[in-house]
């Protein structure tokens, strides 16, 4: 396939392919580079800019994270795979937000743990936690959403 974007084309070349978990993986942590990028983005917009507590500042980040990320893993990351509930757009989002949620609980607590008990630096205690949770989000939707590789056509 030919590619306009020089960006897009280079991907496209040098990732394993979606259908591999291994492709799945670099494309996902793409995603979560691209959400992490808007959900850190946020977050130092409301932590330094709006002034407000640190915790908070981190949820409105992660909400922001979370939608980017949806929409970019059923359009790029997970397309070689069934959507086990893609008929049930409503109850796929759900789960895929639930799984989320509980990422942001962890990511919340993570934090608390890093800069409120250990007092490190929160942006630095950010990205740690980002790692972290990215694997339990990838993890957790990849098992409860898109299992199953789509039938060769």
């Amino acid at each position: 396939m030919n590619y306009r974007n020089p960006i897009v084309a280079f991907f496209h070349e040098h990732l394993p392919k979606r259908e591999a978990l291994l492709g799945q993986l670099w494309r996902y942590c793409i995603t979560g580079g691209v959400a992490f990028a808007l959900d850190f983005g946020l977050f130092a917009l409301f932590l330094y800019v709006c002034d407000l507590h640190y915790l908070l500042a981190n949820l409105f980040g992660l909400v922001g994270g979370l939608v980017v990320n949806y929409l970019i893993s059923i359009g790029w990351v997970f397309t070689a795979c069934e959507r086990n509930f893609e008929k049930k757009k409503a109850f796929e989002f759900f789960l895929f937000s639930l799984i989320g949620i509980l990422g942001v609980g962890l990511n919340q607590l993570l934090m608390w743990l890093m800069v409120g008990v250990m007092e490190w630096w929160p942006m630095v205690s950010k990205m740690i936690a980002a790692i972290l949770v990215l694997m339990w989000n990838f993890g957790g939707r990849k098992l409860l959403l898109f299992r199953v590789k789509k039938e060769p056509v």
